[in-house]
């Protein structure tokens, strides 16, 4: 009687050691099923996060301390848009390709003053000029003015530039505030957008010191 009795208890010691047994390696089981479920979620997260940063950066730039912003609009075409509202056409990190022999020097001028040879460019001519006029006042408080008999002037009270056809697409600074665009394959937007950039540049510059 005594070794059933003994037997019973041993049967039941085992049974139970058994179930906590199960029980441990359920609960190790969950616990790494749990563990792998966090991990996944967290490399779900760092991919959806690099993905949206990579994005962002594709269509948000700085450029010479300048903030652009890429709008594609239904047309398809692409526009670089200023913190100030305004868009340039060309991308103004492609820009660097065009020379430009001088520096910006348009302090305390308020008006820009230029001569200009005709160029249709299939409309580029006119959003040149408009581009021009309107960034240039409202960002630098500097007025456009076409005077086709103007030259440089000696003093720099005004700004001047001259633009022109070139068999390169420069810009050469040629007076203490006098530029010369010269203008080839009718990249006119170009150079006009490469003045721009430059002109926002120094005014961060200038705003920093």
């Amino acid at each position: 009687m005594e070794e059933k009795e003994k037997k019973k208890g041993e049967d039941f010691i085992q049974k139970k050691e058994k179930e906590i047994s199960e029980k441990e390696k359920n609960k190790s089981s969950d616990n790494k099923t749990l563990r792998n479920i966090f991990i996944g979620l967290g490399m779900f997260v760092a991919l959806f996060v690099c993905i949206v940063l990579f994005v962002y950066s594709m269509n948000h730039f700085e450029y010479k301390g300048i903030n652009f912003n890429v709008i594609k609009d239904t047309g398809g075409l692409t526009f670089y848009h200023l913190e100030e509202g305004y868009n340039l056409r060309k991308d103004p990190r492609k820009l660097d390709k065009i020379p430009f022999e001088g520096e910006i020097n348009f302090a305390p001028i308020n008006k820009l003053v230029y001569n200009s040879t005709r160029f249709e460019c299939e409309g580029d001519g006119v959003i040149a000029a408009a581009n021009l006029g309107l960034i240039l006042h409202a960002i630098a408080g500097i007025d456009l003015v076409k005077d086709q008999n103007a030259t440089c002037d000696s003093q720099g009270r005004y700004m001047f530039v001259n633009i022109k056809p070139g068999n390169e697409t420069r810009i050469i600074q040629n007076g203490p505030s006098c530029y010369e665009f010269e203008v080839n394959n009718c990249e006119i937007l170009d150079v006009t957008e490469k003045f721009i950039v430059e002109i926002l540049s120094k005014i961060n510059e200038i705003k920093e010191n």
